[in-house]
């Protein structure tokens, strides 16, 4: 069988940044997860290998392997197990796709006790401005959630009649002996429920719940950024109970025109002619805050950066630090010139004297000894 290319699972090219790779992982996790596919063989093998992909592409190490010498040079080590760093980083995804942390934390709670078909907390993403991601802002959305379905009591089974379980025989878990040890663990077919649907409610289609729609106004924090989570509290699926699951969000952040953020660093590029750099000329540019200065002198190269520390964006989970504004010069010289400038060029040139024309100073005695070899 020809074998995957990582790459080409997790849908990313093969120089993506870390922050693509689990970005595209947490979607496709979210798709494929057999909590959200029960039964499905197809998706639960899909979950497998974009799991073993993950692990594999969000290592440094193991990445450089990869993109080296192939799966095989990795003797196997994606496919028996996670490096820590790997399985940390899927536990955090995993996290904030099954969980219930506060804010932009790990989660804590598990769903194990939920006895709806359907998960209670549910995941979104929106796609902020650049700047309403940096400033934060007032933000209101349409939430799609599921509420019981009365004719099957929230069972998703027709008539809300349920069965046992044929795998773990009603226990909810399987029990498995290895010597003198006995391990339990959650029966993978009910997934600890004990029961199963047998014959699928035909007003909810087995999900156990009806589709509603509502408005909801969030407020996103100054700082927020492409991997980070928003919880809303009980705005999430409903049970029999009446409890409310929680709302989950994830952003997508729009690029600016001239402004690039890194984390919580903001850069731009500021073009200056190469006769503002001879003339130390001040410029303004535009920042965050409304406008800076910058001093140019001619010992100022292409490329250089001006750090303006603390002009950055505000940290989500500590808004009084803050990141650095660069500002990056491109120097622009002129693609043609007319004979009048020319004229004038050549007058300057002119006018540093031996200054203008390091080349033979620093050479002429290199010249003087290729001359001695050819006589030679």
């Amino acid at each position: 069988m020809e074998e995957l290319c990582y790459y080409e699972v997790l849908q990313v090219s093969k120089d993506a940044t870390i922050t693509e790779i689990k970005k595209a992982y947490r979607k496709l996790a979210l798709k494929y997860h057999p909590d959200k596919n029960p039964g499905d063989k197809e998706a639960e093998e899909k979950f497998k290998i974009i799991s073993e992909a993950y692990a594999v592409l969000s290592d440094e190490e193991k990445r450089r392997i990869y993109d080296l010498y192939g799966k095989e040079a990795l003797n196997g080590g994606a496919s028996r197990g996670f490096s820590n760093s790997g399985m940390d980083d899927i536990m955090d995804i995993f996290n904030s796709m099954f969980g219930d942390a506060f804010g932009f934390g790990q989660n804590g709670r598990t769903q194990n006790s939920n006895s709806m078909p359907y998960s209670l907390d549910i995941e979104i993403e929106t796609t902020l401005e650049f700047n309403e991601a940096v400033f934060g802002t007032e933000k209101e959305i349409e939430v799609r959630y599921k509420e019981p379905c009365q004719s099957c009591k929230g069972t998703g089974a027709k008539d809300g009649k349920l069965s046992i379980c044929d795998y773990c025989g009603g226990q909810g878990q399987i029990v498995m002996r290895q010597g003198f040890m006995t391990f339990a663990q959650e029966c993978p077919k009910c997934h600890g429920k004990g029961q199963m649907i047998k014959e699928k409610c035909i007003d909810c289609g087995g999900i156990g719940g009806i589709a509603k729609t509502e408005k909801v106004t969030i407020n996103i924090p100054a700082g927020v950024n492409i991997g980070n989570r928003l919880r809303v509290p009980a705005k999430g699926n409903i049970d029999n109970r009446g409890y409310r699951g929680d709302l989950y969000i994830h952003f997508d952040i729009k690029d600016d025109e001239h402004f690039v953020r890194d984390g919580d660093d903001v850069y731009i590029e500021v073009p200056v002619f190469f006769t503002q750099l001879l003339l130390s000329e001040e410029v303004e540019v535009p920042s965050l805050e409304g406008s800076l200065s910058i001093k140019l002198s001619p010992k100022v190269k292409d490329k250089e950066h001006f750090v303006f520390y603390n002009k950055g964006v505000p940290n989500v989970n500590n808004p009084s630090r803050r990141g650095r504004f660069i500002a990056q010069i491109k120097v622009i010289y002129p693609k043609k010139i007319n004979s009048e400038q020319k004229e004038l060029i050549t007058k300057l040139h002119e006018s540093f004297g031996l200054e203008s024309k390091p080349n033979r100073s620093v050479f002429k005695n290199t010249f003087d000894r290729i001359k001695k070899w050819v006589k030679s």
